[in-house]
């Protein structure tokens, strides 16, 4: 019994010795996705036009690098603070641990170099080779065309400086561990020409990153298999929001819209005049910036649509809205 015992606990002291060593290993030699590359972009008046296209109506960096007006549905954003981050992604919206959208600005990003700032877009690891929750989407990011990637850096570049100090994220054992697995290197693709517009279409939603709130997720990952028939949970004080399913399922999805229908959808404000409305503390609000997206050119809206409309139909019914 004693030999078995002893044999027991030694077995257990390798168990502990091997985790041990994996944890340091992922600590210490993870993420590695390389140096940061030696960039010095060029910020021609295309790259600032096409950045600020981007930023705004497409990737919309500045949805989350700002400050939203939640008073207001579709949570507008507010005058003062544009790329100057603090939105809050933390516990009371199922993320594991509190995370803050940084600082993109010249003043928090004026000593990191161009290839810095790519290597973050395109990777996860910041200035100092730190991992970055993938809140960010970088994954999707790091498949995009390297010159629109080169465009929104130009853009960022151009904003006015916002003083704002931005907490550090903090996240619960063990993602702070797994964190450091998360980033990868980029995988940069070609933005297709207009003409091909299923696939412009698929690269838009690429760079939209619609799948990442138009899918079921837990503790801030999507759930395999549920990739674009909505879900994803809002928690606002009025209740609980989720989005849409935009899979082609005639049911659940937009497989009975019309592709004018859709631009439509998208094209609401600047159709009708509408001004985003108060909400009260009872009523729905929503996290989709309608008002960035209004901005986007109308053949992209048709292309993403296009694009939607060949992506397997998942029947899957959302309950739009849970009052608390």
């Amino acid at each position: 019994m004693k030999k078995i015992l002893k044999i027991a606990g030694i077995l257990v002291l390798v168990l502990i010795m091997f985790a041990l060593g994996a944890v340091a290993y992922v600590k210490t030699a993870l993420p590695d996705v390389g140096e940061a590359p030696q960039l010095n972009i060029e910020k021609t008046p295309a790259r600032l036009e096409r950045g600020e296209y981007l930023a705004n109506h497409i990737t919309v960096c500045m949805d989350c690098h700002s400050t939203r007006d939640w008073t207001l549905y579709g949570g507008p954003l507010k005058e003062g603070n544009l790329g100057g981050g603090g939105e809050a992604f933390n516990k009371d919206m199922g993320f594991p641990g509190n995370f803050y959208a940084r600082n993109i600005t010249p003043y928090a990003l004026g000593n990191w170099t161009d290839g810095e700032i790519f290597r973050a877009i395109t990777t996860g690891v910041s200035k100092n080779g730190n991992p970055l929750f993938p809140v960010m989407p970088y994954h999707g990011y790091g498949q995009l065309d390297t010159e629109d990637i080169y465009s929104l850096i130009t853009y960022v570049r151009s904003l006015k400086p916002v003083k704002n100090d931005v907490p550090a994220s903090e996240a619960d054992f063990p993602v702070n561990i797994l964190l450091n697995t998360m980033p990868a290197k980029a995988n940069p693709g070609k933005r297709p020409d207009e003409t091909d517009i299923l696939n412009h279409g698929k690269y838009l939603v690429l760079a939209a990153n619609c799948v990442e709130c138009h899918s079921q997720t837990e503790k801030g990952a999507k759930i395999p298999g549920t990739e674009f028939s909505g879900g994803m949970e809002f928690k606002f004080p009025s209740g609980t929001v989720r989005s849409s399913n935009i899979t082609s399922d005639n049911k659940t999805g937009i497989g009975l819209w019309s592709e004018d229908a859709f631009v439509k959808r998208f094209k609401l404000d600047n159709d009708s005049g509408y001004v985003p409305h108060k909400v009260g503390p009872k009523d729905m609000n929503t996290p989709m910036p309608w008002g960035m997206y209004k901005g986007m050119d109308e053949k992209d809206l048709r292309a993403i649509y296009r694009y939607l409309k060949t992506i397997k139909p998942i029947e899957h019914q959302v309950v739009k809205f849970t009052p608390n």
